[in-house]
């Protein structure tokens, strides 16, 4: 796909991965529509990039927003969908376990209400996680929804050809989900992959080249792109 003069809908889309992702998309010829909780957060985007309020849980509201932006070429959710219970499973509150899932109910919303308005020959990404490729103790809820999630997209892929559906995976990435920047978060950041094959976290640009990559090939669906530093291997 040639990016230049396509339409995106990116949720998730005014930080992080996603603010990176609509930057690059921009800059290759699209424009973008960034959609989060609160927009806010984008703070100055280039021309190009059109900010909009969503939860992604509130299915009528995703509806509304699909509906509204139609028609796009392009559709991504990089969305959390809330909080992520974190710790050994035999010691957690379900109900945060539970809660975790908010991401794969994200993610299954927006794709069921905005494939209805993508393009014929249009493409859809989401963003899983490395703990769904290698698991580490602690991130049970980290590795179930993002396997969720991927079983998803393999699924999906059939009923949506000819558009494409893919995921892409990261590892440990150096974004505003980790504090404020700085630092310290950087250290920390990168005291957590100082055994990975690349010893350092990655860059949410660096993931969002993954999915620019997954939005341009028109020979890749259903398909987990990993961008993350070795994780798997280590």
């Amino acid at each position: 796909m040639d990016v230049a003069g396509k339409k995106a809908l990116v949720f998730g889309g005014t930080s992080g991965i996603g603010l990176a992702t609509a930057k690059q998309l921009v800059e290759l010829g699209a424009t973008v529509v960034a959609v989060s909780r609160d927009p806010s957060k984008a703070g100055e985007v280039p021309a190009g990039i059109a900010l909009k309020a969503c939860d992604t849980r509130d299915e009528a509201a995703v509806a509304a927003l699909c509906a509204e932006c139609a028609p796009y070429d392009i559709l991504i959710s990089a969305a959390t969908g809330g909080d992520r219970a974190m710790g050994p499973f035999l010691k957690m509150d379900l109900a945060g376990y539970k809660g975790s899932f908010d991401k794969l109910w994200g993610y299954a919303t927006v794709v069921r209400y905005g494939a209805e308005h993508l393009a014929e020959d249009g493409s859809i990404t989401l963003v899983s996680g490395a703990p769904a490729r290698r698991g580490r103790v602690g991130q049970i809820s980290l590795a179930s929804v993002g396997g969720a999630v991927e079983a998803f997209v393999r699924t999906m892929a059939a009923e949506l050809a000819p558009r494409r559906i893919n995921v892409v995976s990261p590892g440990v990435i150096n974004t505003p989900m980790m504090g404020p920047a700085g630092p310290e978060r950087d250290a920390a950041a990168n005291k957590r992959c100082a055994d990975h094959l690349i010893p350092r976290a990655g860059t949410a640009e660096e993931v969002a080249q993954g999915i620019v990559f997954c939005v341009q090939n028109d020979f890749v669906t259903g398909t987990t792109i990993d961008v993350d530093g070795g994780w798997i291997l280590t």
